[in-house]
């Protein structure tokens, strides 16, 4: 899979707002599934009846619903005093940085992933290599003809990187126009997307939204589909302010995205029976999800202050840990890896994963975010985002 995803989260460039903090943790929520989605995939055979979480990898449709929903509440009232051009700086600020040592770590381990699952590294050269994450870095997707691993990504050395392409093609739609629309508007694009959407999973040939991954016609149709729906359902949600208030609402909406996500595939060679329940995740489930927690911005308590935690630690997570996949499925299959061993590695990458992305955090992401800002965004943007990245930092 991306995610992917994932890859929102509140901007830390925007000017200062309140948070979501159920929303931040939920996002991490998300994260934390959809690693435990690609570990258990080693050993799913490429079968989908077989895997476990079976359906891990909605967590990115969740991710373009959230972005959706955090975009608009932090830039719907921002447009009588900035450009598009402001817009996409705050976006670069915040994505961008990631993406590129997401790229180094996935070239950096590239060189322990030689195993039958990706036959096409027995011939790459450094120079493809080099070329491969130079591209990666300006996000420019590759062809399946130029591709170097032989599973048909469009970012070989980082899979998840799909979806952060489909979400800056989600930002690029919101600011050249689709803003602009009205409410009605934006519904009747909203509903036609989730037709399409249906249509997708109804009578597509695997039942499920699985795929985006690849620059072919059905690849950029699985992703196209992907985002369209969530992410201006996410706007749409917003500016109809419908928020539901529920007591222990981290709780209950943790639980309810942990089982949707988890539940076992539906329908078995039926596949529209899988497509229906996955398409009342993405439509009703999910929105109510992020309805309910939005419901209070200002919950508190130990569980919440975990969840903001993994919240700021998601988008690291989701974009620095599929290296270490590629290393763990490669490993699980080629040595026959039984269960029982498998799953004491996979605690280990787990955990090394989660490591990694808080050292990213920490190290590298929030000191060049803040390092950006002070150079590319103007005014009161770049000291408001500046201050916000210092203050969530010493929050934790």
């Amino acid at each position: 899979m991306t995610a992917s995803a994932a890859a929102t989260s509140t901007d830390a460039t925007a000017p200062a707002k309140s948070h979501y903090v159920i929303l931040d943790g939920l996002r991490g929520v998300a994260s934390l599934m959809v690693v435990v989605f690609h570990l258990f995939e080693a050993y799913s055979g490429g079968d989908p009846q077989k895997q476990i979480v079976n359906h891990g990898y909605l967590a990115v449709d969740f991710f373009f619903l959230l972005s959706g929903f955090v975009i608009a509440y932090a830039y719907d009232d921002r447009w009588a005093g900035m450009s598009q051009w402001d817009f996409y700086k705050r976006r670069l600020v915040r994505l961008q940085p990631m993406i590129i040592v997401g790229g180094l770590i996935g070239a950096a381990l590239l060189g322990f992933q030689h195993f039958s699952l990706f036959p096409k590294l027995e011939t790459v050269t450094a120079w493809q290599v080099v070329g491969v994450l130079l591209l990666s870095f300006v996000m420019i997707p590759l062809r399946p003809s130029a591709e170097i691993r032989g599973w048909g990504e469009i970012y070989p050395l980082n899979g998840p990187q799909w979806s952060l392409f489909y979400e800056y093609l989600a930002n690029v739609l919101y600011a050249v126009g689709l803003r602009k629309l009205s409410n009605r508007a934006l519904g009747v694009l909203v509903a036609l997307a989730g037709l399409a959407t249906i249509h997708l999973l109804v009578t597509g040939p695997r039942g499920d939204l699985i795929g985006g991954w690849a620059l072919d016609a059905n690849g950029v149709r699985i992703g196209l589909t992907r985002v369209v729906f969530p992410f201006f359902a996410g706007v749409l949600l917003m500016r109809l302010g419908k928020r539901i208030k529920v007591r222990n609402a981290f709780a209950v909406c943790s639980l309810l995205l942990i089982v949707a996500l988890a539940l076992p595939r539906f329908g078995g060679k039926a596949l529209w029976v899988n497509g229906l329940y996955e398409a009342a995740c993405v439509i009703l489930l999910f929105p109510l999800i992020v309805a309910l927690g939005a419901g209070e911005k200002d919950a508190d308590g130990p569980s919440v202050r975990i969840a903001r935690f993994f919240g700021d630690l998601s988008y690291p997570l989701y974009i620095t840990h599929y290296p270490l996949i590629y290393i763990y499925t490669g490993w699980v299959i080629d040595k026959k890896v039984p269960p029982a061993q498998g799953a004491l590695l996979g605690a280990g990458v787990f955990v090394v994963a989660v490591a990694i992305a808080w050292a990213c955090l920490k190290l590298y992401d929030e000191p060049v975010r803040r390092w950006l800002a002070g150079k590319l965004l103007t005014g009161g943007f770049r000291k408001r985002a500046a201050a916000l990245v210092d203050n969530r930092s010493r929050s934790r």
